[in-house]
């Protein structure tokens, strides 16, 4: 009741996430299902298909991609800054095929959905930053932690020149990205994970996409949007399976 309480006055308090506080409600009254729509189907297409990453990665890049060798310094220090974090949140999944894929695209643009600690903001930054690139991202507070200050702690402060971070949930945050840049070689998606918030931001993200470049969703075997819609569009995907959990990849041809 606390963290209900708690997370209803976060809202209350941020006028800017009224709409989502609208569609949360009507979820949690009427859309309580679309979490795990489909979960046991897309678990099994997941399994039969899934590969690690390092094979994932080698196969589309014929190469090998380690943050923690080639930036062992930096991921230490981050690290350290996440077990200081007095905030819990998401773990870092797979960060070395994001890195991978932004290094073989040699990316200039890059968006997210979803931050928290930022590991994946770190990834993608520390190819970016190499070509004076840019990752946009969109994040919806974790209202029931007052987590706003800790959002992204783990990037430091020399690649914050290449990251916009817009506050908000995907549905207002988008469309304003999308007024600052059109088109992206790399998408990754980690935010909304109901069956109909993936369903409704698959497609826009998709079509932001440039040719030969690469959308990436976490946890897509919490249900089946990601097998649905790759199956839907006759797309070709790649799936890894990460700390039990699954990712999928499609590369826009």
């Amino acid at each position: 009741m606390q963290s209900v309480l708690r997370t209803l006055f976060g809202y209350l308090a941020r006028p800017q996430l009224y709409p989502e506080l609208v569609r949360k409600i009507y979820k949690n009254i009427f859309d309580r299902g679309s979490a795990v729509q489909g979960k046991k189907e897309s678990e099994i297409w997941c399994a039969e298909r899934a590969i690690s990453q390092h094979d994932a990665i080698y196969q589309i890049t014929k190469n090998e991609y380690s943050l923690y060798k080639d930036f062992a310094g930096q991921m230490e220090e981050s690290k350290k800054i996440e077990a200081a974090c007095p905030v819990k949140m998401g773990g870092a999944g797979a960060l070395d095929l994001i890195y991978a894929l932004c290094e073989y695209t040699q990316a200039k643009n890059v968006i997210e959905t979803g931050v928290a600690y930022g590991w994946s903001s770190l990834a993608a930054l520390l190819s970016l930053q190499k070509r004076g690139g840019n990752l946009y991202s969109s994040d919806m507070p974790y209202l029931d932690r007052n987590n706003d200050k800790f959002v992204g702690c783990v990037v430091p402060d020399n690649l914050r020149n290449y990251w916009k971070l817009f506050r908000q949930a995907d549905k207002e945050s988008l469309p304003k990205i999308f007024k600052e840049q059109q088109t992206f070689e790399i998408a990754h998606y980690d935010s909304d994970k109901s069956y109909k918030g993936r369903m409704w931001a698959y497609p826009l993200l998709w079509e932001r996409i440039e040719k030969n470049g690469f959308f990436i969703s976490d946890d897509i075997g919490d249900n089946s949007a990601f097998m649905d819609w790759v199956n839907q569009n006759h797309l070709q995907t790649i799936i890894v399976e990460f700390e039990g959990k699954y990712v999928g990849i499609v590369k826009k041809v």
